[in-house]
């Protein structure tokens, strides 16, 4: 069931705004609102892009963020991702033992003619050495031996780094592989890639410093890390480049300026030196064109609610955390705020549940998603309660399974 309100102009107090959107108590409510427009806009050469604000959330630019593309080696960052949360179970430690077989030296290695980090034929190396092979010089046999490691082949270690991305909420990523290499089945989105990406930072935060690192030197050969934007002096600190004929030139990077990290991925463009200026166009630009509105405080009641067949008709939402935007500089965009559950909530409800989720757009945009706890108990009502509730369910629930097929 749907309530539309509108508050109009950005010149309103943010005040104001967030009365409206604690005041909407049905299934999705809405909230529009103005803001004052954004003096200079941005078009990106790249076929594939999204840029988002690591604080917030907030994605402040997208092109064709949410369809499906070749990653190539991009897709390291989800072999990655196993390794970092295989060391955070106490599976691996970073002096752990990794052999490297016939088949990855021959398929990703020297041999092969791709980027290696040069390992030698049945030689064993430390986990440590091994990720900074994948990471600073994008090694295919560093990631194939890792994936024989910790999964004996690389097709089962493929469908782990599926399941792993699924366990983040990832739902349209699939891998086949550790590499990166060609395969008609392994696609990402540009979208899903900036989440992965800005997962790794913020949980990960002392093994992503590897991301950082300008060179690595294996086997006495001394190699470059491939990402462009740490030479740029930006800010930037990761993460990875990739590029096959099937993909373009692709990139996810991160970048610090005065407090705010921004991550950002780019794809299909035609060369390593377009990929280079367009991903540090974007980020100058999202540097510069945004500013930051707080819209309520950590533990501040966000919205409601219904609670069916409960002690209380309804009960307060709020989230862990402060809620901030990210909003574009004298813009006239306007923003719509939506409190989406599945409703009314059926009891017991638990304080600290999280029930309900907070979705902020700009036009076409997805600005801001998050989740909205219970912020408080419900426990049953009476007998008399539950049947008016249900009598009221009776006679209102047609009117949200029509608005749901609309």
């Amino acid at each position: 069931m749907s309530a539309f309100c509108c508050l109009p102009g950005i010149a309103a107090p943010l005040l104001a705004a967030r009365r409206l959107v604690a005041g909407l108590v049905l299934g999705l409510g809405l909230l529009s609102y103005g803001s004052a427009a954004l003096a200079q806009g941005f078009q990106s050469q790249a076929p594939y892009a999204v840029l988002l604000d690591s604080e917030t959330g907030a994605v402040l630019y997208e092109k064709a963020a949410d369809e499906l593309m070749v990653p190539a080696s991009m897709a390291k960052l989800a072999t990655v991702l196993v390794a970092f949360q295989d060391i955070a179970a106490g599976k691996l430690t970073l002096d752990s033992e990794i052999g490297i077989s016939e088949n990855a030296w021959r398929k990703g290695g020297g041999p092969s003619g791709g980027s290696a980090m040069f390992a030698i034929l049945n030689s064993r190396i430390k986990l440590s050495d091994i990720l900074q092979g994948i990471i600073v010089q994008s090694g295919n046999d560093a990631s194939i031996a890792l994936a024989e490691a910790i999964a004996g082949d690389e097709t089962t270690f493929g469908r782990i780094m599926t399941e792993r991305v699924r366990g983040l909420g990832l739902t349209k990523s699939v891998f086949r592989n550790a590499t990166g290499m060609p395969d008609p089945q392994q696609r990402v989105t540009a979208r899903e890639l900036a989440l992965l990406a800005d997962h790794i930072i913020k949980t990960y935060p002392e093994l992503y410093r590897i991301f950082g690192q300008r060179e690595f030197t294996w086997n006495k050969i001394r190699q470059q890390n491939r990402n462009p934007l740490l030479t740029m002096d930006i800010g930037a600190d990761g993460l990875k480049t990739g590029n096959i004929d099937e993909s373009g030139f692709g990139l996810v990077g991160s970048a610090v300026q005065n407090g705010q990290r921004l991550v950002l991925v780019v794809n299909g463009l035609k060369t390593a030196r377009d990929r280079a200026t367009e991903a540090r166009k974007l980020l100058e630009w999202g540097f510069r064109a945004f500013e930051k509105r707080q819209l309520f405080a950590a533990g501040e009641t966000v919205g409601e609610a219904s609670v069916y067949g409960g002690e209380k008709g309804r009960v307060a939402l709020k989230s862990k955390n402060a809620v901030s935007l990210l909003l574009p500089r004298g813009s006239t965009e306007r923003l719509a705020a939506r409190i989406i559950y599945r409703g009314p909530l059926t009891v017991p409800v638990q304080e600290g549940a999280e029930v309900a989720r907070l979705v902020v757009t700009r036009g076409d945009i997805k600005t801001l998603d998050i989740p909205l706890y219970a912020a408080e108990s419900v426990q049953a009502g009476t007998l008399q309660s539950r049947a008016l509730d249900a009598l009221l369910e009776a006679t209102t629930g047609w009117v949200r399974k029509a608005l749901s097929r609309s």
